[in-house]
């Protein structure tokens, strides 16, 4: 379920439980490479979703599919929850980042529009309440900003980031539906309607919490390593 470019793509990574006896569980798990074409292999629908609508999300049914043994990724069983952990890092820095880019994309919006709507006679950003509201909108913007860049300088080093990445995930994602919410809010009706495109951006950002371990998730990941690391 939710293979991003799924009836496009060609070339997958699968990860599929080798040896259901080991302990831990995830000793059993292994991690190969698989590319369409083979039988038993066969994009069986597209998933409707509320956003994110330039990328297909598919459903993928497997029945009978053989692998060969030369497509195991590291030669070895056994090894595929240390590659998922490893990609979900940069998985969540990329998150994050497309949290703050679609959060910056509505507050432009947001701010554009509150200097040329009037009410009263003078631009909405006049208004104490609008200008709170872009404070705030811009505050979590560049708080989000430096959550990522921080994350990503640890990425860059080599160093663990399980931490420092479920902080900017966690973030960021949030600060986009918020911000996309508010900007909504700042355009009115109009932000209502498909003639701006804050609607597009308040119905994206819900999945970017959802993806690369919900926002829940992160939650537990970012006190378990804290807890980690005081103990050292």
């Amino acid at each position: 379920m939710w293979v991003t470019n799924g009836r496009r793509g060609q070339t997958f990574l699968l990860i599929a439980k080798t040896n259901p006896a080991a302990t831990p569980a995830h000793r059993g798990i292994s991690a190969f490479v698989i590319e369409k074409g083979a039988p038993g292999l066969t994009v069986s629908r597209d998933i409707d979703k509320l956003g994110y609508k330039g990328v297909e999300t598919c459903e993928i049914h497997f029945q009978d599919f053989a692998v060969p043994e030369e497509n195991l990724i590291g030669g070895e069983e056994g090894h595929g929850f240390k590659h998922v952990m490893t990609g979900l890092e940069a998985e969540r820095l990329n998150v994050a980042a497309r949290g703050l880019g679609v959060a910056r994309a509505a507050f432009d919006e947001a701010i554009a529009y509150a200097q040329q709507r009037q009410t009263f006679g003078k631009p909405i950003a006049e208004h104490q309440t609008i200008q709170i509201k872009l404070a705030q909108m811009a505050t979590r913007i560049e708080a989000s900003r430096l959550l990522v860049y921080a994350a990503a300088r640890r990425k860059d080093r080599r160093e663990r980031c399980d931490v420092e990445a479920g902080m900017a995930k966690l973030f960021a994602t949030e600060t986009a539906h918020d911000v996309s919410l508010e900007a909504m809010r700042i355009l009115g009706g109009n932000g209502y309607s498909k003639d701006f495109p804050v609607e597009r951006f308040y119905r994206d950002a819900p999945l970017l919490m959802i993806g690369g371990g919900t926002n829940e998730l992160q939650h537990l990941i970012i006190a378990r390593g804290l807890l980690e690391r005081s103990k050292k």
